[in-house]
């Protein structure tokens, strides 16, 4: 990695941003679907700034054992190495991923979208912890003040438990509204529920503008699937649509590439052109408001099946674009950014893949 990490050094020159790193991590045998999730979530600024703040408030993390503990380490790692470039080896975050999920112990390939819902997950579960233990630490610590606030707390046994808003909801979190409208009294009946990242279906020769119109298209209940409207007190005729209520800070979006075919009893990769532009206005929203959104990371899928192939990482910092495979790192031209969009054709030798990628909403803080 010398004359690779040199050689992109070379390429940036003089650009080379003051602070920055950009380091390969090493693969333990197939943990390509990890790197490239933390290589796009490294590039994720604000994350990453909060977690190095977690680390940096947290000195004795070096003994805890879990996910955010070692992935703050690591993030901390790369930030603070002498050289600008080279490899690291994430080994004690892959050996805690290993230990806590038998999901990703084995050898087979891996998904890497289920990995970051399964990190991201785990993350919030760690701070939802800790801050109930510090809140429980002050309330033994000051037992005049918590008779005083009796009545407060009086729910937190017995009644619902309120859902801390950790940085990682800040960063990630949006809701989607899921509006019913009954056809009969004209009654909408509305639900919200709250998402990390959008799993987009996907066609032939489309675009992620055309994915997201289709995940809030109207969809009638009728027939098997009436909706028991409330008001009428029966099973009626209604429209269903999905909107987006509040669009998060970092737009995630999961593209189904691995689709599920009954004749063949097996999953299927899907190598279709989805077009994903480097700006996105998202339209479809409750306010009607565009948000719009920039473009920073691509995880990509390359290979022709599902249980076989190899992720990649194309991230953008400080207005460069970079390719990260594994250990390796170098330059690449924003055009080559639409040569991950997909294949026209069914059979084409091109097998890398728009599979995740990450936005960051423009117009509230800028990442760089």
């Amino acid at each position: 990695m010398g004359a690779a990490g040199s050689k992109l050094e070379k390429a940036l020159g003089d650009s080379f941003p003051e602070g920055e790193r950009y380091f390969g991590l090493e693969n333990f045998g197939n943990t390509c679907y990890c790197n490239s999730v933390l290589q796009a979530l490294y590039f994720c600024v604000p994350f990453r700034d909060q977690l190095l703040d977690y680390y940096a408030n947290n000195k004795s993390l070096g003994d805890e054992d879990n996910l955010l503990a070692c992935l703050a380490d690591l993030f901390t790692q790369i930030s603070s190495q002498k050289k600008k470039t080279g490899v690291i080896a994430p080994k004690r975050f892959v050996q805690r991923l290993k230990k806590q999920n038998e999901l990703f112990r084995s050898y087979m390939h891996q998904d890497a979208h289920e990995f970051l819902n399964f990190l991201l997950n785990e993350i919030v579960d760690t701070l939802e912890k800790e801050a109930q233990a510090a809140k429980n630490d002050q309330e033994t610590s000051s037992p005049a003040e918590k008779t005083a606030n009796g009545p407060k707390n009086a729910h937190a046994n017995g009644g619902p438990k309120e859902q801390l808003d950790t940085w990682v909801h800040k960063n990630f979190q949006g809701i989607l509204t899921n509006e019913t409208r009954c056809l009969r009294c004209e009654t909408v009946t509305a639900r919200d529920e709250t998402f990390f990242d959008l799993s987009l279906d996907i066609e032939q020769n489309s675009s992620i503008t055309s994915c997201l119109k289709n995940f809030s298209s109207t969809e009638t209940l009728n027939a098997e699937d009436k909706f028991f409207c409330d008001k009428c007190c029966s099973l009626q005729e209604a429209q269903k649509r999905m909107k987006i209520k509040k669009p998060p800070q970092i737009l995630v979006i999961h593209l189904k590439r691995f689709k599920y075919i009954e004749q063949l009893g097996r999953y299927k990769k899907l190598s279709y052109r989805v077009v994903f532009p480097l700006e996105l206005k998202l339209s479809n929203t409750v306010e009607d408001a565009d948000s719009e959104y920039s473009l920073f990371a691509v995880v990509v899928h390359v290979g022709s099946g599902p249980n076989h192939g190899h992720y990649v990482s194309l991230v953008k910092s400080h207005n460069h674009w970079l390719f990260f495979d594994d250990e390796n790192v170098e330059m690449i031209d924003e055009s080559a950014v639409q040569t991950f969009f997909g294949s026209a054709q069914e059979y084409s030798s091109n097998t890398d893949h728009g599979y995740i990628l990450f936005y960051e909403r423009l117009g509230n803080g800028h990442m760089s």
